[in-house]
């Protein structure tokens, strides 16, 4: 059944359990947060990507952070279900902000552990080359928890939003780290020649006993 449910669009990809700061200025969106401090109401990012809006999440108000002088304010939200939108009212019935009838799409099954551990592996690995923080195993692990730190582009973080099985999230991020990870090791080995360039070096000695001129 669809749900009217405000829209605050953006050019970005916002996942399930995701914490979101916000910088809320335009008068539009600042009467949207106080629709939902007061009416304890969500809202919802659909990703505007190439000119068009399919797939959002919804989000709740969890904190007002600052509210400055001006009447920008800065507030947490935080992500919760994945939409699909059926149809998109500019503006919604009776407010400056936007609104529209949206499906909610249920994710499905938790991931094989099997693909949730090589793609975990998979990911401590990435980031051990990039010299980033990482990781012990840990069971509430998803496909959401690294998504935006993988070197996704938006397109493809987009993609992962779209698809409701967290198998096939686990593959696409597979996919992408196994063609990422090699790229990223021949960076620093190509990094770590450019720094040895022009320093003095000390080689191995070569052993030229069986050496023989044909």
């Amino acid at each position: 059944m669809a749900v009217l449910l405000p829209m605050f669009p953006l050019q970005v990809v916002v996942y399930p359990n995701e914490k979101v700061p916000l910088h809320i200025f335009e008068e539009r969106y600042k009467q949207l947060i106080a629709d939902c401090e007061t009416d304890q109401i969500p809202f919802g990012v659909p990703t505007y990507l190439d000119g068009k809006m399919e797939y959002g999440t919804e989000l709740t108000l969890e904190k007002v952070v600052n509210r400055h002088p001006n009447g920008s304010l800065d507030v947490v939200c935080r992500g919760q279900r994945v939409f699909r939108i059926d149809d998109f009212f500019n503006p919604y019935p009776g407010k400056l902000y936007a609104g529209a009838d949206v499906t909610y799409r249920a994710d499905m099954g938790e991931g094989d552990r099997e693909l949730r551990r090589q793609c975990f592996e998979l990911i401590q690995k990435l980031f051990m080359l990039i010299d980033a923080k990482t990781y012990d195993w840990f069971e509430d692990f998803t496909s959401y928890t690294f998504a935006h730190v993988v070197g996704f582009s938006v397109k493809q973080e987009y993609q992962m939003l779209t698809f409701p099985k967290e198998d096939d999230r686990l593959q696409f991020m597979i996919l992408h780290l196994n063609t990422t990870i090699p790229v990223v090791n021949e960076m620093n080995r190509t990094r770590k020649m450019i720094q040895m360039n022009g320093h003095f070096r000390n080689y191995d000695p070569l052993d030229f006993k069986e050496f023989k001129l044909n």
